[in-house]
């Protein structure tokens, strides 16, 4: 019995040894949008799309954030109003008046939902439908929750100009005041690293592709080459849908949510943390965190009860075993195996101290990755549970056949 813990303690233990040099780094909080003055050669037109489903109490923040961009080019921001009943599209009209950018401001009262499309992709689809009549270079697609640094479009139009860029993505930060924000929205940043190095994102020459739907800046002509947005229109994590369809050479399978076949990439896309535009999304519960990581995370599996399964293990192998191989070695009087997990704990905590430290955290928090890790292995289980139950994908109202 003690040879076995030992093994899988010290299994694990390579497995972060592996993660920490071998995974594009991802435990770092970089590249940050921030970190270079943004230089502008050029003005390209960018029409900016919100799709907005009951967002009034948000509005007059966020929606004045982006009016208020200090962008020097012409850029318009097209509201698509799904269906709200709190009076969205009136609070919107009020905010672009108050700061006198009525003008710039095109609201959109969405059409009926059509079979085989996620709410929030035909909001964004009727926006581009509009703005491609204004023949702009870039789109800017962004979340109605999502309060703009007043320099932010200025430095992503910068951003993909200067590295010739079909796509630039920000992971805005997340609201985090509550002591389950605290506890949880950090690491949700951390696995999102985890799982697409921002590095390996970055690099042409790799395969991984992601986004951050809160802030996605695409070029024009990416867009119509990959076929629209009705490419991804079922796809419930849109936005690394997005990035793998812009990112990807091969034919891309329309309606699917991965491309139906990936020939060494070329094409150049950008992904970032950014410590000035945020999210306003209040998680102030145990409850809503769950349900927002719940709603997609057997979506993010494929739908795969061997996945789910292989998910489970790999969980409990990295993130668990270490603080159990330290209490059961303590408690067996076997040094060699507690030394491994306290090792293997401590190697963690350091990999997620950069994240918790970024968040402005108590670096308490960094040492509770494997409660953490425990949680959101209950969270995808749940996900997997919604699913089968037929509540899967649940978002605002609307519930997402797979």
């Amino acid at each position: 019995m003690g040879a076995f813990i030992l093994g899988i303690t010290l299994l694990s233990l390579l497995i972060w040894l592996g993660l920490l040099t071998l995974r594009g780094q991802f435990w770092r909080v970089d590249p940050q949008l921030e970190a270079v003055e943004p230089v502008l050669t050029s003005l390209p037109k960018v029409c900016v799309v919100v799709p907005a489903r009951n967002e009034a109490e948000l509005l007059p923040i966020t929606l004045r954030s982006l009016l208020l961009q200090d962008y020097p080019g012409e850029f318009h921001v097209f509201l698509v109003d799904d269906h709200s009943t709190d009076g969205t599209a009136a609070f919107a009209e009020g905010v672009a008046h108050a700061v006198d950018k009525a003008q710039q401001l095109h609201i959109i009262s969405s059409a009926s939902l059509p079979p085989g499309w996620s709410g929030k992709l035909w909001a964004v689809e009727q926006g581009i439908q509009n703005g491609t009549k204004l023949a702009p270079d870039y789109f800017f697609l962004t979340d109605a929750d999502i309060e703009h640094d007043v320099n932010n479009l200025r430095r992503l139009v910068a951003q993909a100009e200067q590295e010739d860029l079909d796509l630039a993505s920000i992971m805005v930060k997340l609201r985090c005041q509550s002591f389950w924000e605290k506890l949880l929205i950090p690491a949700f940043v951390f696995f999102f690293q985890k799982l697409y190095p921002f590095r390996w994102v970055n690099n042409p020459k790799n395969k991984t592709a992601a986004a951050a739907g809160g802030s996605i800046l695409i070029r024009a002509s990416a867009l119509e080459r990959i076929g629209g947005i009705s490419a991804i229109r079922q796809a419930l994590i849109d936005d690394c849908a997005l990035a793998q369809a812009v990112k990807g050479t091969g034919d891309w399978e329309r309606g699917k949510n991965t491309p139906s076949s990936f020939p060494t990439p070329s094409r150049k896309i950008w992904l970032g943390l950014s410590s000035l535009t945020r999210s306003l999304r209040p998680y102030p519960s145990l409850q809503t965190i769950w349900d927002m990581v719940a709603r997609t995370a057997y979506t993010q599996l494929n739908y795969s009860p061997w996945l789910l399964l292989g998910t489970v293990v790999a969980m409990t192998l990295i993130y668990l075993v270490p603080p159990l191989g330290l209490l059961i070695g303590a408690l067996l009087g076997n040094q060699f195996i507690a030394l491994t997990g306290l090792i293997t704990w401590l190697l963690m905590t350091l990999a997620y101290f950069p994240t918790v430290r970024f968040y402005r955290c108590s670096f308490i928090f960094a040492f509770s990755l494997p409660a953490i890790a425990f949680l959101y292995t209950l969270m995808t289980i749940d996900s997997a549970l919604r699913h089968w139950q037929g509540r899967g994908g649940a978002w605002k109202g609307r519930v997402y056949p797979s």
